[in-house]
């Protein structure tokens, strides 16, 4: 039945031929679906590595892969039948999903060569990371520009940035995991498995003890979780409410990625996996985003913007550390939900410099390539 529906849509195009309303949204509502497996896959992930030793076949890993798959077939049908995107949109999703599929088989050579990959931050997860930007990108550049007006433009261009927050900030997973996992550790009750820990103490030449307990769990500066969800947490924020256009979307974006976080907590702590602190400060951070864009001038609102931002994603940081009881206190019940990474209070200019930047040049870069709300298309453009 799909197979007959589709079969006359399957034919050879250049990118930008005028696109059926009913097919763009089966494409655009299938990268939804892509998307979302990928979310439950990596949900899982994180907490999974810090319970058991490495399995490419582990059961996030495969859901991960069916939203892979089902991203490589929508990129296929988008690059040979020119469907649902310009030649902009395109590009950035062939070179989101090659990069990406590019970084897996690195990655696993990485594990083969290496062992256990201690860190989130490692050259080949990055490389991951970097794909799924520049594919999302890509399919927010397309439903941007060939959705027609309306709620339904608005609802699921949000969802598409929800996404893309989650992306960008999933690498920060790992300190969220990590000091709770530390706070376990000295309450006598680690949440790794025993052969894990003997394998990462192996690798870092020492015996299992607090010492290899942090290596494993916090093995990035302390500055970089703060200084990263700032700038690139928050750019993300300020672009999405750029384009959408509505006050309080900076805000939506980032409860409805926080509300996950939150759902899926006890979902992972009751089936045994190890939870993880959740980045709460992450709404606060948003409300300040969209407070900036009362400000029409660009340039004052982006400093107004930083200003606001920076300090509240660092008060919302003190004040979950406050609320957990010290940084690696109790780890009963809301007080874990409501832990934080070991924070770098003097690293807050440098995060505020650094999203003022990144502000401007999303300033430019939406205005530059004609994504403002207020220049809606109802085809998409060769």
């Amino acid at each position: 039945m799909i197979k007959a529906w589709a079969l006359p849509y399957w034919t050879r195009g250049q990118a930008g031929r005028e696109t059926p309303p009913d097919l763009f949204r089966v494409l655009y509502y299938g990268w939804l679906a892509a998307f979302s497996l990928k979310l439950l896959g990596s949900a899982w992930d994180v907490s999974w590595h810090f319970k058991w030793l490495r399995d490419d076949l582990a059961p996030p890993h495969l859901l991960n892969s069916a939203g892979t798959a089902l991203a490589l077939a929508l990129t296929i049908v988008h690059g040979y039948t020119g469907y649902g995107v310009d030649r902009t949109a395109l590009r950035l999703i062939q070179w989101g999903t090659g990069i990406f599929l590019v970084a897996v088989p690195l990655d696993l050579i990485n594990h083969r060569v290496n062992g256990l990959d201690i860190t989130s931050w490692s050259p080949s997860h990055i490389l991951l990371y970097v794909g799924t930007f520049f594919m999302i990108a890509g399919v927010i550049r397309g439903w941007f520009t060939g959705a027609p007006p309306g709620r339904e433009r608005t609802v699921v261009l949000g969802a598409f940035f929800a996404f893309f927050l989650e992306n960008v900030h999933f690498p920060e997973q790992h300190q969220e995991y990590g000091v709770l996992s530390i706070g376990a550790w000295d309450n006598n009750a680690a949440y790794a498995e025993p052969i894990l820990l003997q394998f990462a103490a192996d690798q870092m030449g020492r015996p299992v003890d607090r010492t290899t307990m942090v290596g494993f769990s916090l093995p990035v500066p302390d500055a970089l979780y703060p200084v990263y969800a700032v700038v690139v947490g928050m750019t993300v924020l300020a672009v999405a409410r750029l384009m959408i256009g509505r006050f309080g979307s900076a805000t939506l974006i980032a409860a409805a990625y926080v509300g996950f976080r939150t759902l899926v907590w006890p979902m992972l702590t009751a089936t045994g996996f190890p939870p993880s602190a959740v980045p709460f400060f992450l709404i606060a951070g948003a409300i300040a985003v969209d407070l900036a864009f009362a400000i029409r001038m660009p340039v004052v609102r982006a400093v107004a913007g930083s200003v606001l931002a920076t300090a509240a994603v660092y008060g919302g940081l003190i004040a979950q550390s406050a609320l957990m009881g010290g940084v690696y206190g109790t780890l009963n019940g809301m007080h874990g939900l409501l832990g934080a990474p070991p924070l770098a209070t003097a690293s807050a200019i440098w995060a505020g410099a650094g999203l003022l930047v990144a502000w401007l040049a999303g300033e430019w870069f939406v205005n530059r390539f004609e994504l403002h709300p207020l220049n809606p298309r109802g085809v998409v453009p060769a």
